[in-house]
């Protein structure tokens, strides 16, 4: 049965982060509140956490996740990004977007769309997830809670630990988390366009 940590959405106990950083680097996977929804999240390199993950949502294994980075810095390391999708990056995040962008070197070739060549990333604007990539100093691969048969994101972490429990490592309690996902915006053509209408609201976006 999985570990669960009550975890204060505001104010990150320091003691349950570092325990939770742990757990990801021994190769584990955890249910963790995003500004979203709940999402689950292994480390980039963990080959068996990914297909974990595939088997509990029952993906194709050619799905292709998000990484979480912690700030631009990061996001930028793994990918290709240009002064105009800079500038927008700068003023959506930290939030509820994912952004398509031409991957860099820096990006394992399985993360990577076989065809279009580009990565899913995001930053964050939720307290809980943010500490755990400080702490864990590398970017986070994670994918939305939906359950096979349903539309939605799961919400409640007691519910979450008794649909789930047995299949992963750790649940993060961080309170209640909504059922919208993410924004989508690909940034790797020449013109952002909109993939997907989620959380995040997109008129700066339209209006540029």
């Amino acid at each position: 049965m999985a570990q669960f940590f009550r975890i204060h959405p505001d104010n990150p106990q320091g003691r349950l982060v570092s325990q939770s950083v742990v757990i990801l680097r021994r190769g584990g996977i955890i249910v963790y509140p995003t500004d979203s929804c709940y999402a689950l999240g292994c480390m980039a390199g963990n080959h068996e956490g990914v297909e974990r993950i595939v088997r509990i949502r029952r993906l194709d294994p050619l799905h292709h996740m998000t990484l979480l980075c912690r700030d631009l810095s990061d996001l930028g390391s793994m990918a290709r990004v240009d002064n105009t999708a800079f500038r927008l990056l700068r003023s959506l995040t930290p939030g509820p977007y994912t952004f398509l962008l031409r991957a860099s070197r820096n990006v394992p070739r399985r993360l990577v769309h076989p065809r279009r060549k580009t990565i899913g990333l995001r930053v964050p604007g939720h307290k809980i997830a943010l500490e755990l990539l400080e702490s864990l100093g590398e970017p986070l691969l994670s994918t939305s809670l939906i359950l096979p048969g349903q539309e939605l994101p799961e919400t409640d972490p007691e519910l979450i630990r008794d649909r789930i429990g047995e299949a992963v490592d750790l649940i993060i309690d961080g309170g209640p988390c909504g059922y919208e996902q993410t924004t989508i915006i690909d940034l790797a053509a020449d013109t952002p366009g909109l993939v997907r209408q989620g959380k995040g609201p997109v008129g700066r976006l339209m209006a540029g």
